[in-house]
């Protein structure tokens, strides 16, 4: 069997992606981390990505080991590699919720296990798995519904813009100047099945659209930066007046932590048309949907 890595959601084919859904709702998954464990490494302080990567572990038959960052402390006491070889000795897989994306790309180059992205600055795969199969739970056949971003083309909307792509979703996206998807950012999505439309005008991006999603408008590590966002970010707030221009029956997503006030109000992200629990809780379906797709793959 070919080892196999997740680090950014276009890792897995459209199929495969398919796959992976599928087991994430499968309701006896397969114990492929009995006897083993699953070390889980936390660069970032986490909540639900911390429950359901363990949980994950453990309701595939394994044993979860999450290690904070000032109990390993990457490239300051060893390196990224040298921690993912000496895991990889301990562990069936290896996930890792880091600042830099190139920490999960050296340690999935120098592991012997999968490596699991759980959160780089590049991507966010998992919570994008977690996206498209509340997504799917709500929609059924996704292919030509009209996903609408907006906030900043961040981790978190690359990885669900591509993965909406994969499933046949049309993308567009609201961003102010400066923090509109990159140029190499709108090729993957196209190769991936469509076409990205970006505007400046939340209304234009929201017209029609089944699903209207956004983020925090500043991300952890972020914070010097938080001033200039506010201010950069007036106008593009998720209201009952925006969600107005989107489909009768849309839906709202948000990654969360959520700012009610901020980049969504609270009527929106407790009101009716919100998924936003149910997206919460299928972190940990579509990790252990993603677990089982690779631990049966990877030898």
């Amino acid at each position: 069997m070919t080892l196999r890595h997740f680090l950014e959601i276009d890792d897995l084919t459209a199929a495969e992606l398919v796959e992976v859904l599928d087991l994430a709702e499968a309701t006896d998954p397969p114990q492929v981390l009995a006897g083993k464990g699953g070390a889980l490494l936390f660069e970032k302080p986490s909540v639900r990505t911390r429950n359901a990567a363990e949980m994950a572990v453990v309701h595939l038959g394994g044993h979860p080991v999450a290690m904070r960052e000032a109990e390993v402390g990457i490239d300051e006491r060893e390196s990224a590699e040298d921690l993912a070889r000496v895991l990889s000795g301990f562990h069936a897989v290896i996930g890792a919720r880091v600042f830099a994306h190139t920490t999960v790309v050296r340690m999935a180059g120098a592991a012997a296990v999968p490596v699991v992205n759980l959160l780089s600055d590049r991507a966010h795969p998992t919570q994008a798995l977690a996206d498209v199969l509340t997504l799917r739970q709500h929609l059924g056949e996704l292919s030509g519904h009209r996903l609408a971003w907006v906030g900043d083309a961040n981790n978190v909307f690359c990885s669900l813009s591509l993965a909406a792509a994969m499933v046949g979703m049309e993308v567009r996206a609201a961003c102010p100047a400066g923090f509109a998807p990159a140029a190499d950012h709108l090729a993957r999505v196209a190769a991936a099945g469509t076409n990205l439309t970006v505007t400046d005008r939340p209304e234009a991006a929201v017209d029609g659209a089944d699903v209207v999603a956004t983020d925090v408008w500043t991300s952890m590590g972020q914070e010097d930066e938080a001033e200039r966002r506010r201010q950069a970010f007036a106008g593009f707030i998720v209201d009952q007046a925006l969600m107005a221009h989107a489909a009768p029956a849309a839906v709202f997503l948000h990654c969360l932590p959520a700012h009610r006030g901020e980049e969504v109000t609270g009527e929106v992200v407790d009101g009716p048309q919100s998924l936003v629990w149910l997206q919460a809780e299928n972190r940990l379906h579509a990790l252990r949907g993603l677990l089982a797709f690779l631990l049966g793959r990877s030898g």
